[in-house]
C-alpha cells in the first residue's frame, strides 16, 4: 500500500492504496465521488471520464499514481443541483438524458472540450464525443445541450 495525495474537485485528499489501483477506483471507493461511473473498464466507453488539468481522461484505465500532483475534476466539481454549471444545466434544459449512466462522460468530455473550442460546430461537437458510447439514443439532444451551453459559456 501506498500513501498518495490527491487534488479533487480543488480539495486535497490523502488516501492509502495500491500503487497501481486505477483513478476510478479512488475516486468512488474511497473519496465517495459517484459521477465517474464503471462501463467498460477498458477506456472504451467514456462512463468514467474525468478532467485531469484540462485534459479528458479515462480513469478505468488512468493510474491514480500518475494523477499525484496534478488537478482533477469530476462531475461534482462542476455545480451543483442548486447552483448547476451552464453544461449541466444545458443537459436538463435539452432533456439530454435517458438512463444517464453515460452522462458523467458525456458532460466531462464536453467540458474539456468547450474550455478549448469555445464556438464549435455541430461537426466538431460530434467528433470530440465520438469516443463516448450511449445506448439511449439521445444523441441529437446532447448536440443540443452542448451547442446551448456553449452559447452561455461564451
Amino acid at each position: 500500500m501506498t500513501k498518495m495525495t490527491l487534488t479533487v474537485n480543488d480539495r486535497v485528499h490523502t488516501v492509502e492504496i495500491d500503487a497501481d489501483t486505477p483513478l476510478l477506483y479512488v475516486l468512488r471507493d474511497n473519496l465517495e465521488f459517484k459521477g465517474p461511473r464503471f462501463g467498460c473498464g477498458l477506456g472504451q466507453c467514456g462512463a468514467c471520464t474525468v478532467i485531469v488539468d484540462g485534459a479528458a481522461v479515462r480513469s478505468c484505465v488512468y493510474p491514480a499514481k500518475a494523477a499525484v500532483g496534478h488537478k482533477i475534476t469530476t462531475l461534482e466539481g462542476l455545480g451543483s443541483s442548486a447552483q448547476p454549471h451552464p453544461l449541466q444545466k444545458a443537459f436538463i434544459d435539452e432533456q439530454a438524458a435517458q438512463c444517464g449512466y453515460c452522462l458523467n462522460g458525456m458532460i466531462m468530455e464536453a467540458k474539456a472540450f468547450l474550455d478549448k473550442n469555445k464556438a464549435p460546430t455541430e461537426l466538431q461537437i460530434k467528433d470530440a464525443l465520438a469516443n463516448n458510447l450511449c445506448r439511449c439514443g439521445t444523441h441529437t439532444r446532447i448536440i443540443k445541450a452542448i451547442q446551448r451551453a456553449a452559447k452561455e459559456m461564451a
